[in-house]
């Protein structure tokens, strides 16, 4: 691939070859991986198609570099990742055109989509300095008891297609915080965000083995997951992604034990009450549902309004999506771009026919959209008379749908909002306090927002229950799972 494929500032950020120890290289089979994109639906780069081999050689690198990493001071190791944003920053719109070619991203989210990615790095860098443990009160005289939090070792980091940027930055930067080393696989259909996020880090200064990252096809990504389950010397995964592969994950760590993250699937209700502030209730409709063409995993799913404003909420929310503008993920008008594939159009089409066949009724989009440069387009949707008995109520379509369910009381729609065997986010609108924290707290999830469609910040504690995982990002709490809790007893003080 040449820099007229993809017209970089500096080219050198477009990266096509595995990071291990201080060697860009590729698999050791020679093999390559077509990365396509999806709003032409070609080929523009290749990257390596990594096995187990390759995975091994990733972990050589990082179990070598941990005792040396771990070792370094805090303020040390956060000098480095401050340096690390810095450059990220500097290379902002590189970074989103990267984005936006790979994933389909919209030109103006994926600058954002940066900004929010360096967020963590910066939180990490600062978190980084206050590590603490602590001393525990005497029990018996002469004795002292001391609490102290050590990294736990290296980390596999496994990341989705949909914030190709975001999702890697919050799971690498509290690692090397930490203390840890990390060995790296990105999704394969958006592999150079992650090679040019990593290749920033190498430019900061970080040591060899210290991060390390591989690419693969969905075919060969098993081989090298698995390597990194079976190898000892891995003792955390973190993982965002399916919730089969997140259970897959889990029962094939137990062999060693290893301390797992998982951010999998959501069915996220949005939840409109009579008493609501309706206006500001589709602004946040709008912002949580349509961002990244609804590719996201806090993205509603399901839009529960309550009958006495049901109609009117219906009627501007339709007005509003129809008035989204859908092209080219790098033309700065466009606010829905292209799916990530021809697979992820699909099941918007089957969600959708699936709906209309069973009684929903189309308010505006419900089509694919056909544009010159490429297929894999679907118009921004509103259905109407959504039911329980549809598709979409119990798999995320991850697309720009919005499916709206009709409710009459509190209980009712709190009941339907927790039907279902995931709770990552939940959303709902009221201006009745009382209500406010009756529903906050029965909401079977990891996050809800009140009032306020925009939920995710480096500050505060990102992760789901029951089967959307366990494990939190961001926030204070977020080296927690990086960490281990080491008990120092010692007497003969007295």
């Amino acid at each position: 691939m040449t820099s007229t494929s993809l017209p970089l500032t500096h080219p050198a950020l477009l990266r096509t070859s595995n990071l291990i120890g201080q060697a860009w290289s590729a698999a050791h089979t020679g093999h390559r991986l077509d990365v396509t994109n999806p709003a032409t639906n070609t080929v523009f780069a290749c990257v390596p198609d990594s096995d187990a081999r390759d995975a091994s050689q990733a972990t050589d690198a990082a179990a070598a570099a941990f005792p040396a990493w771990s070792r370094r001071t805090a303020r040390d190791r956060a000098q480095i990742i401050k340096r690390w944003h810095a450059l990220i920053l500097e290379h902002q719109e590189d970074l989103a055109r990267i984005i936006s070619t790979e994933q389909g991203k919209p030109i103006k989210e994926a600058r954002g989509e940066v900004l929010y990615g360096a967020s963590y790095v910066e939180w990490f860098a600062e978190e980084a300095t206050r590590i603490s443990g602590e001393i525990v009160a005497e029990s018996v005289p002469g004795r002292k008891m001391l609490v102290l939090k050590e990294p736990v070792g290296v980390v596999a980091a496994i990341t989705p297609w949909n914030f190709p940027l975001a999702m890697i930055a919050r799971k690498i930067a509290p690692a090397l915080a930490a203390g840890c080393t990390v060995v790296a696989k990105p999704a394969e259909d958006t592999p150079l965000t992650a090679l040019a996020l990593v290749y920033l880090a190498q430019q900061a200064g970080l040591p060899a083995g210290v991060l390390n990252i591989v690419t693969a096809s969905r075919a060969k990504t098993p081989a090298v997951v698995d390597a990194w389950l079976a190898d000892s010397r891995v003792r955390k995964i973190t993982f965002t992604g399916s919730t089969p592969v997140g259970k897959h994950l889990a029962r094939e760590s137990a062999g060693t034990l290893k301390k797992l993250s998982l951010e999998l699937g959501g069915n996220a209700p949005f939840i409109v009450f009579d008493d609501a502030d309706i206006d500001a209730a589709v602004d946040g409709l709008m912002a949580s549902k349509f961002r990244n063409g609804g590719q996201t995993c806090v993205c509603p799913n399901r839009v529960y309004v309550q009958a006495g404003v049901h109609d009117y909420f219906v009627a501007r929310l339709s007005q509003r999506v129809a008035a989204l503008q859908v092209g080219p993920a790098t033309e700065d008008a466009s606010q829905i771009g292209p799916m990530i594939n021809a697979r992820a159009v699909e099941k918007i089409a089957r969600h959708v026919a699936d709906a209309v066949a069973k009684g929903a009724v189309v308010m505006t989009g419900g089509e694919r959209v056909r544009l010159a440069d490429g297929p894999h387009y679907y118009a921004p949707t509103v259905l109407t008379n959504a039911t329980p008995q549809m598709a979409l109520s119990c798999e995320e379509t991850f697309g720009p749908v919005a499916a709206v369910f009709r409710f009459t009381d509190e209980a009712e729609v709190i009941r339907d909002a927790n039907d279902t065997p995931f709770g990552l986010a939940a959303y709902f609108y009221s201006n009745d306090v009382r209500r406010i924290w009756r529903v906050a707290q029965a909401l079977e999830t990891g996050i809800v927002g009140v009032n306020e469609g925009a939920i995710a910040s480096e500050a505060a504690p990102f992760g789901g229950v029951k089967e959307s995982g366990y494990g939190r990002e961001g926030s204070r709490h977020g080296l927690d799972d990086y960490m281990h809790t080491k008990y120092i007893c010692q007497g003969l003080l007295g």
